[in-house]
């Protein structure tokens, strides 16, 4: 399956999860920056509120895109030992790696949230939503982080991603809507015709964007009751 971009992948995933539409307690948390596009949908064919939950993968030193592992920005680390026992990497090196994804996870803190705090989580239904996972370090960082938080229900939903990071996704959520899972997989991106990458701006706009979506709702429905 390949999706025109990753707006068509969050309307797909969106008629998946017809169930939750204006459930009360529920939120769509999407990982920046790709899944903000596909929450976006979501949370226009939802009526949900749409947040972010930023987790950066820590990449190999003379390859960045190689995932060493991930850390979260309420401080869950994941680290592959495989990865890092390949690289050689000392505790010191790997402190060093992680302290600057932190400084990246409190930039967009600052620039995402615009001072919000986070929305809590306990009790309620998590929506966690991304454009598609390889080795899945940020996704199963993510899902951690969330599930310490004790959400009444915690849902992911997923365009593509490769059977065996899809199957561990399976185990660690109570229910988990994806739409492909090819085999081989090469890359998230292979399976979008538009995979441009999505900048800081972007995710502000499509923030509040549903914001705007949720509060314009509210309004109507408020003046057809008076």
């Amino acid at each position: 399956m390949v999706f025109q971009n990753r707006e068509e992948a969050g309307r797909q995933l969106a008629a998946r999860l017809q169930k939750y539409r204006e459930i009360p307690d529920g939120v769509i948390l999407a990982l920046p920056r790709g899944g903000v596009a596909v929450g976006y949908q979501v949370s226009l064919a939802l009526h949900l509120p749409l947040d972010v939950f930023i987790t950066r993968k820590i990449g190999a030193p003379d390859n960045p895109e190689y995932a060493l592992g991930a850390v979260s920005e309420t401080g869950n680390i994941y680290l592959n030992p495989d990865a890092v026992a390949e690289f050689r990497l000392s505790h010191e090196e790997m402190t060093d790696l992680v302290a600057v994804q932190k400084q990246e996870i409190t930039r967009r803190q600052q620039l995402y949230r615009q001072g919000r705090h986070p929305p809590a989580l306990k009790g309620r239904t998590v929506i966690v939503v991304d454009d598609g996972i390889a080795t899945g370090a940020t996704f199963f960082t993510s899902v951690e982080a969330i599930r310490r938080q004790a959400p009444g229900r915690l849902v992911a939903a997923i365009p593509v991603g490769p059977p065996d990071s899809i199957a561990k996704a399976r185990s660690l959520v109570d229910e988990l809507v994806v739409l492909a899972t090819p085999e081989p997989f090469w890359a998230v991106g292979s399976h979008y015709v538009d995979f441009t990458q999505v900048q800081d701006r972007d995710v502000l706009e499509y923030l509040n964007l549903a914001d705007e979506s949720l509060r314009d709702r509210k309004d109507r429905a408020h003046s057809t009751t008076m």
